[in-house]
């Protein structure tokens, strides 16, 4: 017949349309195994952890060393991401927040994503020890490790693993600055413990928010019974605290100038008091508020210390 010719191209062209979706889906549920909203503030760490450990003139900065510690630190960190998911399957398919990522959705394998966080690790573990420099490699080594072995299964075993978990979490900026110059001096060390610090109230939000989803999980990422809630608020509290003054030891050294100092005060304050907020009148409300503010504070802070360094 005269139509059939046609039926067969629309046919054809259906099936070809199916297939670019089923390729774009695929393509975007490995993009999320990633996790690249975590990226992003690594990425943002690392970079002013390379920035501030580089030499002072815009004339003579690597920009290339710092493209390669971005690329290299970023995969180690997806294949991280990924590893984490293979590792907690069946506890992210017990949750309401993680019950669409790739793995619990059937869009990935869990064979493929095994496979995918080991690639992407060893790729990135090898691009900073060929790119930069093997104490860059040593460190996301330890990072990786320390993220997957220690804090990972800690997870559903106690509520310190949350000051476990701020080791590796803190340690993007170390990589950075390593990177930059090839070892670490005590100005690495304040970037590490803003990081290691800011974490607290930023989790102690996340934990609290989803406090009914963690414990349905199998979590022990919050005391049980009546100490919870004194855990969550001298951790949210005491952390904001500490965080602000350390905030301010880079102008104090003389290592940026008003500008920073100014900004950390502001940032510090705001932040401080969404913190306390939370502490002392604990509800969804609070600690989403915190949560956004922790999310803001972070690359604000460190994008003024890259602003004004000196």
């Amino acid at each position: 017949m005269a139509t059939e010719p046609i039926l067969a191209a629309l046919d054809v062209a259906a099936v070809r349309r199916r297939q670019r979706l089923v390729r774009s889906g695929l393509l975007s549920a490995y993009w999320s195994l990633t996790k690249p909203e975590v990226n992003f503030l690594i990425a943002v760490t690392a970079a002013a952890g390379f920035w501030t450990g580089a030499p002072a003139s815009l004339a003579h900065f690597p920009w290339t060393s710092l493209l390669n510690t971005l690329v290299g630190t970023i995969l180690v960190a997806s294949g991280a991401a990924a590893l984490n998911q293979v590792i907690e399957l069946r506890f992210d398919a017990q949750m309401r927040r993680t019950a669409r990522r790739p793995l619990v959705s059937g869009r990935i394998t869990q064979s493929h994503a095994l496979w995918f966080g080991i690639s992407l690790s060893v790729i990135g573990v090898t691009y900073l020890a060929v790119t930069t420099n093997s104490l860059a490699s040593l460190l996301s080594i330890l990072t990786l490790l320390a993220y997957l072995f220690l804090y990972t299964p800690l997870k559903r075993k106690t509520p310190l693993c949350i000051l476990i978990g701020a080791f590796p979490g803190a340690a993007p900026p170390l990589i950075g600055w390593a990177a930059a110059c090839g070892h670490l001096n005590g100005y690495a060390l304040v970037l590490f413990a803003i990081v290691f610090l800011w974490q607290f109230p930023h989790f102690m939000a996340i934990a609290w928010i989803y406090r009914e989803d963690y414990a349905r999980a199998g979590y022990v990422v919050l005391p049980q019974g009546k100490s919870k809630d004194r855990f969550v608020a001298s951790q949210t509290l005491l952390s904001s605290l500490a965080l602000l003054a350390v905030a301010l030891v880079p102008p104090i050294r003389g290592e940026s100038g008003i500008v920073f100092f100014t900004g950390a005060l502001v940032l510090g304050t705001v932040f401080l008091y969404y913190s306390a907020r939370f502490a002392f009148q604990m509800s969804t409300v609070s600690a989403r508020q915190l949560l956004f503010a922790s999310i803001l504070y972070l690359p604000a802070l460190f994008a003024l210390l890259v602003w004004d360094k000196k």
